[in-house]
């Protein structure tokens, strides 16, 4: 058969284009595709906690007057509320809902900056502690509490802060 009259395929018709190849999108590796997403999760992190930094929260009160507290995994939890009704259902799950609750109303600032720093050992507040819709861990981490005051603080990696915060009160 000659030259002229052999039949090409598309593909080759693709290999014939005049001019640079077109420019590509860099490939994205999973390394890449991870640290944006922890950053992504940091910068969402920080935004939550500069609300609740700036947010009154309720904090009840124990039969002695202080703030209520649990501890868990060697962590003391200051537990917060973000509204009475998350008050509430806390305490129909742990079945006090019979009793008067006192609370005091705390910005979360003051909670994380004075507060916490008060206990002792390493310490964070959870707020809408044992909620089903998810409450929020503020750990004794650098960043949230100051970890100066904790030397455990800045590596603490208790089981704590990967579930809900249960608790008896000031055990």
């Amino acid at each position: 058969m000659p030259e002229q009259q052999r039949r090409r395929s598309r593909l080759a018709d693709l290999d014939d284009l005049s001019g640079p190849p077109p420019e590509r999108a860099p490939l994205v590796t999973s390394v890449e595709a991870e640290q944006d997403q922890l950053r992504a999760a940091q910068r969402e992190f920080a935004v939550l906690l500069g609300e609740f930094r700036r947010t009154a929260v309720l904090v009840p009160l124990d039969e002695a007057g202080d703030l209520w507290s649990a501890e868990q995994s060697g962590v003391r939890w200051i537990c917060a509320f973000s509204d009475e009704e998350s008050l509430a259902r806390f305490a129909v799950a742990r079945g006090e809902a019979g009793r008067e609750w006192t609370y005091q109303t705390v910005l979360g600032a003051r909670l994380l900056d004075v507060m916490v720093p008060l206990l002792r050992g390493p310490a964070g507040v959870a707020l809408d502690a044992g909620s089903v819709d998810g409450g929020m861990l503020f750990p004794p981490v650098a960043g949230i509490v100051q970890a100066s005051l904790f030397p455990a603080a800045a590596r603490c990696d208790c089981p704590a802060l990967h579930g809900p915060v249960l608790g008896d009160g000031n055990e």
